[in-house]
């Protein structure tokens, strides 16, 4: 399957391309060059007080598999911290994004 559950029982789906909103915030908001946002990836979690609301966290897939890092889902950038560009969240419906960088 394209997803899982995990031991909370949510769904858990891999990693995308980074949503609209949070590409646009990275490259207008935040001035970052449009080639590398647009090849970053994100996973995302479902915020569980509004369905508009995910928690996301971007990272760079490259360097991942560069590590031999398999990335599943947004549970499993829990053990490789390193590998967290950004996280925060974004509401899908109102565009707004409230990210910030990871060290």
């Amino acid at each position: 399957m394209f997803w899982k559950k995990n031991s909370g029982g949510e769904k858990l789906s891999p990693p995308k391309n980074i949503p609209e909103a949070v590409g646009r915030y990275l490259v207008v908001g935040l001035g970052k060059n449009p080639d590398w946002v647009w090849n970053l990836k994100a996973t995302l979690r479902n915020n569980d007080k509004d369905k508009d609301v995910f928690q996301v966290r971007v990272f760079d897939q490259s360097k991942a598999a560069s590590q031999k890092i398999r990335v599943q889902d947004y549970a499993s950038l829990s053990e490789h911290p390193e590998l967290i560009l950004y996280e925060g969240w974004f509401n899908k419906k109102t565009f707004e994004v409230k990210i910030e960088a990871k060290e």
